[in-house]
Formats: structure tokens, C-alpha cells, sequence
């Protein structure tokens, strides 16, 4: 994969804090509560976006046929834009991207190549979708995509609260069963003419099952994980460390797991050094010398 690619992957997944704890699975039995009571709990705990945000980050990609550490900057205007500066170890800029809802630039600051383009020609380009509210969601550590007038299903796993999306229960097991760690306690896979069979019915419904691990005192969401069934995809996060409430909460660690057929790749970063109030400059200017991007 190319470093544009590998700095696209890391600027998908972002999140920091100052002062930080350390996330750990609650080994004690929870009181059952149903579904309407968590998610109320969970939306009451849910804070506003920081509008203005900027943090150090430590990176660890791995990649289905690479693994890579690096350091960045991380800059972000709450729904205006995403700058990130990629530092390799050496301590030498290598690349500069700016995100807005609808375009990309990205300087390839070693072979003095650019790139300008919106969302739609950036996925021709590098094979990704870059999704500014998507990234600004996950620096907020926020539970994605959870829907307060949405219906789910309400259990409890390994000392978090756990809503599920109110899929058929075939499409929840087969959502366990095609995700990297199968989680659901006492759990046997489908036999696999079955799995093939109930993914074939999701993709003519065009299935996804959603599921969010809360904890149990807080209710600050510790995992986010969406299966896309009709397209045997998944994507997790896990908010492993959050701050503290000078900086509202926000992740300072978080792993991200994406997959599909044959593949895995992972993200893994630590945050520091953060700043919620000053507007963060977010320069980028294409020098003279600078080509496009074959």
C-alpha cells in the first residue's frame, strides 16, 4: 500500500485527551436493565462535539501486507475540516492531508506530488472513502450511528451493558460469526451452508446489525462494532482510555478493525498533548515544484 493510502487509513481514526484513564473490563455481575433505559442512560452521557480540536498522536498500522509506526499531528474544525501532518520517526514531514466535507488534498511531501480531488474521485484514486463526519464522530468518541428512535435489544457482556440492533436474530449470529473476535457468550457458529445461506437473505435486505458495549457506571460507549452482512464487511472500534472532564471525555486510545473476505487491518493510536479551545491553524499550500499525482 502506498504512504498516500496509509496516511488516508490513519486519518479515518483519530480521538485524544489530556489527562487520561485506563478503560478496563468490569468483572462483576450487572443488573439486567432493558433496552429504552440504557439507551436513555447512554444518550444523557453523550457530549456535545468539541468545535475546535488539536493532538499529538502515536500510530501503529497493520496491514494486510505491511506494518507501519508514525507520528502525526491531528487538527480538526468540528463539520468545516480534518489536517493531519504525518511524521515518520526520523522526525521528517512526509505528508499533509486536509479533509473537508466534499474534498481531499493530500502533499506527498518526499516525491513532491499533490493531490486535489472530492471524495468521489479521492476512493478512485487511493481505494478508500475519506468521511469527514465520520472522522470527527470518532475524535468525539461517540457511539456511531446509534439512532435514539431506534429499537434494540438489551444484554449484558463481559461487565458492559450491550444494545444490539434489531435485526432478525440469524443476521446477529451471522454478524458474530463473519467479525474478527466472536463474542457472544456460549455461542456456537453457524454451520457454514447455513452462514451462506442467511448472508445471501441479508444482502437482498441489505442487512447491517449494529452493536454498542457501554459501561456500566458512566455509560460512555467503550466499543462500537457495524457489520455490513449484505457486503461481509465489518468495522469496530474500541475506546480503550478516555480523558477526563476538562477535555469532556474524549478518547486518548483507540483501536479500529476493519475486514472483509481475506483481509484485516488494524489500526491502533495514543493521544496526547491536547487542545480543545484555540481555532488550530491547518496550513497547506502546493509549492511551484509539486506535480500531480500520476
Amino acid at each position: 500500500m502506498s504512504r498516500i493510502g496509509i496516511t488516508l487509513i490513519a486519518a479515518a481514526v483519530l480521538a485524544a485527551s489530556c489527562k487520561t484513564r485506563r478503560i478496563t473490563i468490569v468483572n462483576r455481575e450487572l443488573p439486567p436493565r432493558s433496552a429504552e433505559k440504557v439507551l436513555e442512560r447512554a444518550m444523557a452521557m453523550r457530549q456535545a462535539p468539541v468545535h475546535h480540536y488539536s493532538a499529538k498522536a502515536d500510530v501503529q498500522l497493520d496491514l494486510p501486507d505491511q506494518n507501519r509506526s508514525f507520528k502525526a499531528q491531528l487538527r480538526s474544525v468540528q463539520d468545516s475540516a480534518v489536517w493531519m501532518s504525518v511524521v515518520p520517526l526520523l522526525g521528517i514531514e512526509m505528508a499533509r492531508v486536509l479533509l473537508t466535507p466534499d474534498s481531499l488534498k493530500v502533499l506527498d511531501k518526499v516525491n513532491d506530488l499533490y493531490f486535489v480531488g472530492d471524495t468521489g474521485i479521492a476512493k478512485a484514486k487511493f481505494g478508500l472513502t475519506p468521511d469527514l463526519f465520520l472522522i470527527q464522530q470518532a475524535i468525539n468518541g461517540t457511539a456511531i450511528g446509534l439512532d435514539p428512535h431506534e429499537k434494540y435489544r438489551s444484554d449484558r457482556e463481559e461487565g458492559h451493558y450491550v444494545l444490539t440492533s434489531r435485526e432478525k436474530r440469524r443476521f446477529v449470529r451471522a454478524a458474530e460469526d463473519i467479525s474478527p473476535g466472536d463474542t457472544l457468550a456460549r455461542d456456537r457458529d453457524m454451520r457454514e451452508r447455513r452462514l451462506e445461506r442467511t448472508l445471501r437473505k441479508a444482502e437482498e435486505k441489505d442487512a447491517t446489525v449494529q452493536r454498542y458495549w457501554f459501561e456500566p457506571d458512566s455509560f460512555h460507549v467503550a466499543r462500537v462494532q457495524i457489520v455490513d452482512l449484505a457486503h461481509d464487511r465489518t468495522a469496530e472500534l474500541r475506546y480503550e482510555q478516555r480523558g477526563g472532564p476538562e477535555t469532556n471525555h474524549l478518547p486518548t486510545r483507540i483501536r479500529i478493525t476493519l475486514s472483509e473476505p481475506g483481509k484485516v487491518a488494524s489500526a491502533f493510536l495514543e493521544l496526547s498533548r491536547i487542545d480543545v479551545g484555540a481555532p488550530p491553524a491547518m496550513p497547506f499550500r502546493i509549492p511551484e515544484k509539486y506535480e500531480p499525482m500520476p
